[in-house]
């Protein structure tokens, strides 16, 4: 059993930014914390994953375990979904065990499901790591179990939800595009369609269907053009300055109802709304907002007004971290208000079922059934970078005939990053400087 393994085989967090596990597991932690929260909106992968094959999910975590040096392996469920608590009870190992958590949002913010499972905060600035903990979501887990196997990471696991014929969660593989995913589920059932890519919260409006599914992509929600989530997605940046210098009345809400402030850590994102009223619009210099963890609750949720705190700390954050690159100074020793949690954070949690309401999805199918085969594909376009890091460097040629699961690009040299497996049998059509093309005979 070697961490080898997992950096051939291409894991990297099946959310998120693509971190590789590898790198994540050469850290020495006392606990591994399974995220099985879940918490955006209308999507059920993990949960749907867990029903499949429990005993995959086990074997995975005990490697995580063993790998990082872990004692403990923790599962962090929502509370509701009893099924599937009494699937892994059932199954368990001794030195694992389940944490109910509540129905709220951003339950599956990493650093809130520590806090929420193991009672640590992840200090401003830092990582996991730092309190002893290790994150997996619940798909890395499986790819670690089967990395172990020596099977490479070749299929997504995703859930398509909203105005489509129907939500279901389907296997596909990595390559195929946004458009025959949503055909696999029926085709949409609205005229002017929108495809928001990754959650109705953390997601993006994607308006080409020919891009393809990455190790990341965790969910496509369909919805019409003129929903509140798309359109709010759609606001340009002089917008987002115009509307909150003009109406942004200082109440706070957004700071008080922030998780990663009520963690303790110095974010406050009524300050950087404040900024714009002044002659540089978020200016670098609201130091706080280097920690925002971009979950779009202050905007969605919090803002009576309907304004954008998020995109403007995250231009903030954005700008603060360009310098930092620059400069290579960081915030020494940010303050860090630790019993702000024990003051606050347990009545000042967003319910979901609120939140739902709130961004109007409630009228839409909140289940996404697993359909078990893999879907057929005749051509799919993998990229060379669906990672944090360098992208990877493709090892085939033009002609090339190749079958799944063989390796087309290797790790970049030069820092962190993750190999590339072809995801069905055929050959190699095209390759560019951010792609390659893989299409099946006779295609």
């Amino acid at each position: 059993m070697s961490i080898d393994l997992i950096a051939e085989s291409g894991v990297v967090g099946a959310g998120g930014a693509g971190f590789p596990t590898h790198v994540k597991l050469s850290g020495r932690g006392d606990v591994v914390v399974v995220n099985a929260a879940e918490c955006e909106p209308l999507l059920h992968k993990d949960k749907e994953l867990i029903r499949l094959d429990t005993g995959r999910l086990i074997y995975g975590l005990s490697v995580a375990m063993k790998l990082a040096g872990a004692e403990r392996g923790i599962f962090g469920v929502k509370r509701k979904y009893v099924d599937v608590i009494e699937k892994l009870h059932s199954e368990i190992a001794s030195n694992m065990e389940i944490i109910p958590l509540e129905d709220t949002y951003p339950a599956g913010d990493e650093l809130i499901l520590i806090y929420e499972t193991l009672g640590r905060i992840v200090p401003p600035g830092e990582i996991p790591i730092s309190v002893g903990a290790v994150v997996l979501n619940v798909e890395t887990i499986f790819n670690i179990s089967a990395a172990i196997e020596g099977v490479p990471v070749t299929e997504k696991y995703i859930s398509v939800a909203g105005s489509v014929v129907n939500p279901s969660t389907i296997c596909v593989p990595i390559g195929t595009s946004l458009a025959d995913v949503i055909e696999a589920v029926g085709g949409v059932t609205i005229s002017e369609p929108a495809f928001v890519v990754g959650g109705a919260m953390m997601g993006y409006v994607e308006l080409d269907l020919l891009k393809p599914v990455t190790k990341t992509t965790g969910g496509i929600i369909v919805l019409p053009k003129n929903h509140f989530v798309v359109q709010r997605k759609l606001w340009d940046w002089s917008r987002v300055v115009r509307v909150g210098r003009a109406a942004c009345d200082q109440c706070s809400f957004c700071t008080e109802l922030c998780p990663r402030n009520l963690l303790g850590h110095p974010i406050e994102p009524h300050r950087a709304m404040r900024s714009l009223g002044f002659s540089e619009c978020a200016k670098s210099d609201v130091k706080g907002t280097q920690f925002c963890s971009e979950c779009n609750l202050c905007s969605y949720c919090s803002c009576p007004e309907g304004l954008d705190p998020r995109n403007v700390c995250a231009e903030n954050k954005r700008r603060i971290l360009a310098d930092i690159k620059k400069t290579g100074k960081r915030w020494e020793n940010p303050p860090f208000r630790k019993e702000r949690s024990s003051q606050h954070f347990r009545n000042r949690r967003t319910p979901t079922e609120k939140l739902i309401r709130k961004i109007g999805l409630a009228n839409y199918v909140n289940k996404a059934p697993l359909k078990k085969n893999l879907l057929d594909v005749k051509r799919v376009v993998i990229l060379l970078r669906q990672h944090i890091g360098a992208p990877a460097v493709p090892i085939v040629s033009c002609g090339d005939n190749i079958e799944k699961g063989d390796l087309i690009a290797r790790k970049n040299d030069s820092g962190i990053g993750a190999n590339i497996h072809a995801s069905i049998s055929g050959k190699i059509a095209n390759i560019t400087n951010e792609a390659i093309e893989i299409t099946k005979e006779n295609f």
